[in-house]
C-alpha cells in the first residue's frame, strides 16, 4: 500500500536555483512528500541552508554546487545524480535571474546574455543532460518555472520578458517530444513572488504571492494521476497587491 502523505518516496528530485526563495520552497515541499531533493545552485552557504531546513523536517537532500550557465557543470551534476542515485524522476528547472529596468535600446549586451544565459540557456543544458536519466528511469517530471511575463508585455524589462516567452515556447515544444517516453513537462507562470531576495515596491507583500504557492503548484504537477497532464499553471494572486 502506497503512502498517501508520501506520494513521492524513492523518488529523487532535482531541484535548480535551490538555495533560496522560490527554489528553496520546492524543494522542501518535494522531500516533505518523501522525495529525495538533489539541492543545486551557485552558491554552497544558501544550499546547506535549504538542506539543513529539510532534514529538520526529517526529510532526506543532497547538495551540488553548479552553474546552469556552464554546461560542464551541468553535466557534472547530472553523472553525479546518475553516480549516486541511478536515477531522476523529477527536474524542476528553478534557477533564474531577474531582468535591469530599463528601456531594450540602453541595456548592456553583456546584461542580455547573462539573462538569456541563465533563463533560458540553462533549462536547455539541464534537459539536455537530465532527460537521458529520465527516461531510462521509466518517466517522470520536468517542471520549469516561467512568469506571466512569458505570457504578457513587460516594458522595461525586455530581457527578462523575452527569456520567459522563449522558456514557454522551449516547454510546449519539449513536452511533444518527451511524451511517448512517459514524462510530463509542466511549465508554471507565476506573477510577482515576494521573497527577501526580490522585493516588489510599491506592492503589498501580504497579497502577493508567496514561495510556497509555486510549490503547491509544483506538488500538482508531480503527483497527477498517470492519465492526466497539466501542462501550464498559471498563478496570480487572489487580490492586487
Amino acid at each position: 500500500m502506497s503512502d498517501t502523505t508520501r506520494p513521492l518516496a524513492g523518488q529523487i528530485a532535482v531541484v535548480t536555483g535551490a538555495g533560496r526563495g522560490i527554489g528553496a520552497a520546492i524543494a522542501r515541499k518535494l522531500a516533505r512528500l518523501g522525495a529525495t531533493s538533489v539541492l543545486s545552485g551557485r552558491t554552497r552557504g544558501g544550499l546547506e541552508s535549504t538542506a539543513a531546513a529539510i532534514a529538520q523536517e526529517g526529510g532526506q537532500s543532497d547538495i551540488v554546487e553548479c552553474d546552469v550557465t556552464d554546461l560542464s557543470s551541468v553535466n557534472l551534476l547530472a553523472k553525479h545524480v546518475d553516480s549516486r542515485f541511478a536515477r531522476v524522476d523529477i527536474l524542476v528547472n528553478n534557477a533564474g535571474i531577474g531582468g535591469a529596468g530599463g528601456p531594450l535600446h540602453q541595456l548592456a549586451p553583456e546584461i542580455w546574455d547573462q539573462i538569456l544565459n541563465t533563463n533560458l540557456r540553462g533549462v536547455y543544458y539541464c534537459i539536455r543532460s537530465f532527460a537521458p536519466l529520465i527516461i531510462r528511469t521509466g518517466g517522470g517530471h520536468i517542471v520549469n518555472i516561467s512568469s506571466i511575463a512569458g505570457k504578457n508585455a513587460l516594458p522595461n524589462g525586455a530581457a527578462y520578458s523575452a527569456s520567459k516567452w522563449g522558456l514557454n515556447g522551449l516547454s510546449y515544444s519539449v513536452a511533444e517530444e518527451l511524451r511517448a517516453h512517459k514524462i510530463r513537462v509542466s511549465v508554471v507562470c507565476p506573477g510577482s513572488v515576494h521573497t527577501e531576495f526580490s522585493p516588489h515596491p510599491g506592492k503589498d507583500p501580504e497579497r502577493m504571492l508567496q514561495p510556497d504557492d509555486v510549490a503547491h503548484a509544483v506538488q500538482m504537477l508531480v503527483t497527477q494521476a498517470p492519465q492526466s497532464f497539466a501542462s501550464e499553471v498559471v498563478l496570480r494572486p487572489t487580490l492586487k497587491p
